[in-house]
């Protein structure tokens, strides 16, 4: 991953191999450009030069300031950097810097843009100096947003693809003084939480072929056991023994056989017990309720939960927060096979409910009651779920904002900390219509609501997974169809593939919980 270093000297005369500036759009209507605070040293070293100065010669390039638009200026020997990069920061703000996500954004593209190169120096407007927290929040935006935007995955090309330059190795962040407490400890943790974010990325670009349920099991262990975690696996045979009927039948059709991962991370003098679930389908080709083949291979993303969840619980472990935290992975592939299960099956569930399975490609939410009924005997007092649960999320809300059901204020909390992290989320409701059309006949709820068809599809995910949460226990289902995985060109940080959403936001939650009394 791209290193991260603070510097408070002239960024004129920085060492490195690209100095990037921001720019703001002028609110005029016209084409003129407002240079950002941190870049006057630079402007004063273009001053003497011809073309009207730094700002008119960016805007004569085609530079509009829209946020996240690259220009690149050849500095010509005018600053220590061979090459000035200007990033567009949008409408300039009323206030003393731009909203985080718009450095975030503004960051990552600069870094992605800066491919190929050694080193670059990012002087951008982060904050107040007098201002410690807000200079704390501008420094780990800008830091995420260089090391997110910088992230690529190492594939599986044999050849170089023509072109493809390595990413960004060292990133600079401008701070006022390089001795302040706040920006050391924002640096610190934005470096903590962006590897969270990658790991996330690596498990979901992986192949499909490679990480199975037993690889993926192996691999999240690993990983948080060196974070010096708890870990426990329970494979098919343990899963069976404690009755998870869930997550055995959604892993019938498989030759790899599901799993399910418990990792702890349990501090001394905690008052406050976290629950964190995650999805972990390795692949999703619909079972017997086989999906369309047209881009059936994003399929392999439906295990971003669980990858979020785990990425999650190494970051909290590094980051150490006052609050106990317990991590649940349920994991299977979902695949059509003589052996699969079937729409007509009863399903005993692990918290004892019987469920009629109606369409096996609502199999996200038979593994996920069993998680969630496992973690609420943990007795926690907050349980966040995330899942690739529902297309409807992505009609509903599009692709890049998450929907949030389950008790009303821990919702609001959610959306807040999506908002503060730049991960994007919405509260949707739980209607009584909705679990009245799941009755059933034959057993204590059918999995989908037969009589609404695909109609409030992500409501109807919420609504069953309420069924398994413990009465007292606050709850929020996050459902991230949509945002998990951008198969688009990259823009701002987002690279194209896994997202690392929501592994931001589940760690900011931990965090403003921490601090609960």
């Amino acid at each position: 991953m791209t290193s991260l270093t603070l510097a408070d000297t002239d960024p004129a005369e920085l060492a490195v191999d690209a100095v990037v500036i921001g720019v703001y759009a002028h609110e005029g209507g016209d084409a003129k450009l407002l240079l950002a605070p941190g870049a006057e040293r630079v402007a004063a070293a273009f001053s003497d030069r011809p073309g009207g100065g730094l700002a008119e010669t960016l805007r004569v390039l085609g530079a509009t300031g829209a946020v996240g638009e690259v220009t690149k200026l050849a500095s010509f020997g005018a600053v220590a950097a061979p090459l000035v990069v200007a990033v567009g920061l949008g409408p300039e703000p009323s206030g003393t810097a731009p909203a985080a996500e718009t450095l975030r954004r503004a960051a990552g593209a600069a870094a992605r843009a800066l491919a190929g190169s050694a080193s670059a120096a990012l002087v951008l407007p982060v904050a107040d100096p007098d201002a410690a927290t807000d200079l704390a929040a501008g420094v780990r935006a800008v830091a995420e947003g260089a090391l997110l935007g910088a992230y690529r995955f190492a594939g599986y090309k044999t050849k170089p693809a023509a072109g493809r330059r390595e990413p960004l190795r060292k990133a600079v962040v401008h701070v006022p003084d390089t001795a302040s407490k706040a920006a050391k400890a924002a640096l610190k943790r934005s470096v903590t939480v962006a590897a969270a974010v990658a790991r996330t990325r690596d498990w979901i670009n992986t192949a499909p072929n490679e990480l199975r349920p037993p690889q993926f099991a192996d691999a999240v262990a690993a990983a948080a056991g060196e974070a010096s975690l708890s870990v426990s696996v329970l494979d098919e045979k343990a899963l069976a023994k404690q009755g998870y009927g869930g997550i055995l039948a959604v892993g019938l059709g498989s030759a790899a056989a599901p799993r399910l991962v418990r990792i702890a991370y349990e501090p001394a003098g905690a008052t406050r017990r976290v629950a964190l679930v995650g999805k972990g389908i390795t692949f999703d080709t619909g079972g017997v309720s086989i999906k369309p083949a047209a881009g059936m291979w994003e399929m392999k993303s439906d295990m971003s939960g669980a990858a979020a969840v785990a990425a999650a619980m190494i970051a909290i472990a590094q980051l150490k927060p006052k609050v106990a935290v317990v991590g649940y992975a349920p994991m299977a592939e979902n695949m059509a096979s003589g052996s699969a299960y079937r729409p007509g099956d009863v399903v005993s569930m692990y918290n004892g409910k019987q469920v009629e399975v109606l369409n096996t490609d609502a199999e996200g939410r038979m593994i996920l009651g069993d998680a969630i009924a496992r973690a609420c005997e943990d007795e926690p007092d907050y349980l966040f779920e995330v899942s690739t649960l529902t297309g409807g999320q992505v009609i509903a809300l599009g692709k890049r904002i998450s929907g949030v059901m389950g008790t009303p204020e821990l919702c609001e909390r959610v959306r807040e900390a999506g908002e503060r992290t730049g991960e994007p989320m919405w509260p949707m409701p739980l209607p009584e219509d909705v679990r009245k059309g799941m009755e059933s006949d034959v057993a204590d709820i059918s999995q989908v609501n037969a009589g609404m068809d695909r109609a409030g599809h992500m409501l109807q995910g919420g609504v069953f997974l309420s069924e398994f949460v413990t009465e007292g226990v606050q709850w929020a289902h996050i459902d991230i169809a949509g945002p998990s995985y951008h198969a688009g060109e990259p823009f701002g940080y987002w690279s194209k593939g896994g997202t690392g959403v929501p592994v931001r936001t589940l760690i900011d939650l931990v965090e403003e919980i921490a601090t609960e009394r």
